[in-house]
Parts: structure tokens; sequence; C-alpha cells
């Protein structure tokens, strides 16, 4: 059974990037350019893992993050926060993310993070 990934980007070319890489690698892919977005189909059908950016235009992703984690429905879902912000790391870590990756980022590291996370 495939692993479904959630992408939160607002930027359509990280996004769409990110989306075929995935997918070559034989991940289900669910895509959102906004908090809302992902908001609304979150409990369709729940990911086995999320890859969020830090700024996103309705809100801001640690704080995603973080609801996320204190969500009993949610806390288990792996959160990779990715960032082109030096301090979003540190705040990353505070909001319950389990990894963090900054932009611009090798997508074959992408892939051995999002790998281990599910393991």
């Amino acid at each position: 059974m495939q692993k479904l990934i959630q992408i939160i980007e607002d930027d359509e070319d990280i996004r769409d990037v990110i989306e075929f890489i995935l997918q070559e690698s034989e991940y289900e892919v669910n895509v959102a350019s906004n908090a809302k977005e992902f908001k609304i189909n979150l409990f369709n059908s729940l990911p086995d893992l999320i890859v969020m950016d830090v700024r996103l235009p309705d809100g801001n992703g640690l704080q995603l993050c973080r609801q996320l984690k204190q969500s009993i429905e949610t806390r288990h879902i792996p959160v990779i926060i990715i960032s082109a912000h030096a301090t979003a790391e540190e705040a990353s870590k505070q909001a319950f993310a389990d990894d963090f990756i900054g932009k611009p980022f090798d997508l074959e590291e992408l892939i051995k993070r999002i790998e281990y996370h599910l393991a």
C-alpha cells in the first residue's frame, strides 16, 4: 500500500517539483497551497507524513505544526518543515516538528528524510 504524503507549500514551482519526485518514488501525494485548503481535506484521508513550508499565505506553518502535534488525531503524523529562513530550524523544534530542511534543498535528501520518518 502506498504511503500518503501531504505537501503544504505556496510556491507552485517548489510544490510541483516535490509532488513529481514523490510520485516518481511511488508515494501517493496530496497538495495544498495554504493552511485552509489543507485543513478542509485533512480528515478525508489522513496522511502518513506532512511536508510543509513555514510561510503560508493564510497562516504560519509553525503554528499549524504545533496544532497538529497537540491533536490526538494527528500527533502521530511526522511533520517535516521546509524554509529558507535561518531562524526557522530552531522554531520548528519548538513547534514539535519531526524534522527541518532548509531551502534550497537537495531532492535526494528530502526523499531520504521522508523514508527515515516512514520507517
